[in-house]
């Protein structure tokens, strides 16, 4: 009786041990990889996370939706929860790449403005849930810049040669000079993509450079007179250089939202949505907004912030703003022409 008894305690161990490995416990702790922009999260809220749930994360950073796309396309993607822009889950959603959230399980989710619900890029939140919001403008040193920047134009004025930063971004950059001839940013006209391709190969004398996150620095030091930068970036570089203002010129230009996503490959669903859960709960938006700039769409966080970011037209901009704003879609095979003619700017 004594053996048998050992064989069933032995027995019981074992299955318990298979149990606390298959929870996540011991060497089978749940790893969620995360792939982001870079300097946009607050690392402390990485590790509260560890702390509070005992799963792990492994962070990378990209530096643009292209980039990400072909991440989340290739046959070993490792990711489980990611932050792209508007268009791009519009194309993830088409291309069935993306998970269906289970909304029962992001509670917080209660706290996101509804004006940042139910757009066009994911009609019901399905496979979504907003994170970050923003536009993209011109942010000049008032210093150097002795003219009225109210227009895209003024990115082409000679007399600022060699001191100006645009952004490393096809759709960015291409879209900011069809609002600047007048066009729509997601023409399907190969004659608009011409028409930009050619008025950024003219420019590029007058570029001192193609940057992404170094255009925020290059800004802060006086190195130029003017960047394309998304309005988030700008709220931060006006913290560190009272110098610097940000507009979102006359002509319209992008107003852009990141949400996050879990891809359908992903092996840790249930982990992913209660990071998801996390990011959206109010103290920590407000914290994470607050230390990386950006505007976040979560109401309840926004209270609890100090009322200079609902104040600030950077931070939050005035509906006149936004009206002449558009959200970027996903513009399916007609993307190769954009591509083309970014390669054709990019030799030059």
């Amino acid at each position: 009786m004594k053996t048998w008894k050992k064989i069933v305690c032995l027995a019981l161990a074992l299955a318990l041990s298979l149990s606390l490995f298959a929870c996540g416990g011991g060497s089978g702790k749940v790893t969620l990889n995360v792939l982001n922009w870079g300097d946009y999260i607050d690392p402390e809220l990485l590790r509260q996370f560890e702390d509070e749930t005992g799963i792990s994360i492994k962070y990378t950073t990209m530096t643009s939706n292209e980039e990400m796309l072909v991440k989340l396309a290739s046959a070993d993607n490792i990711y489980d929860v990611c932050f792209p822009s508007d268009y791009l889950i519009e194309k993830l959603v088409s291309e069935d790449l993306l998970y269906p959230i289970n909304k029962a399980n992001i509670p917080n989710l209660s706290n996101i403005d509804p004006r940042f619900l139910d757009l066009s890029f994911d009609p019901g939140n399905t496979y979504s849930v907003p994170y970050m919001w923003g536009t993209v403008g011109i942010l000049y040193n008032t210093t150097k810049v002795t003219d009225p920047v109210d227009s895209w134009n003024i990115l082409w004025d000679e007399k600022y040669a060699g001191q100006i930063l645009m952004y490393d971004s096809m759709r960015d950059t291409i879209g900011i000079t069809l609002k600047k001839l007048g066009y729509d940013i997601n023409t399907r006209n190969e004659a608009d993509i011409l028409a930009a391709q050619e008025a950024l190969i003219a420019q590029k004398p007058l570029v001192r450079a193609y940057l992404t996150d170094d255009i925020k620095m290059e800004l802060i030091n006086g190195s130029a007179a003017m960047g394309v930068v998304y309005s988030g970036d700008a709220v931060y570089c006006i913290s560190e250089n009272p110098y610097l203002a940000y507009v979102v010129p006359k002509e319209g230009s992008n107003v852009w939202f990141d949400n996050i996503i879990i891809p359908k490959t992903s092996n840790h669903t249930a982990e992913a949505e209660q990071f998801i859960n996390f990011l959206c709960d109010a103290k920590v938006a407000a914290q994470n907004s607050d230390y990386i700039g950006f505007s976040t769409p979560n109401a309840a966080a926004l209270a609890l912030m100090d009322p200079s970011y609902a104040e600030d037209p950077t931070y939050n901009p005035p509906q006149d703003v936004l009206d002449r704003c558009q959200i970027f879609q996903d513009l399916g095979d007609f993307v190769k022409i954009f591509s083309d003619a970014w390669t054709k700017v990019k030799a030059a």
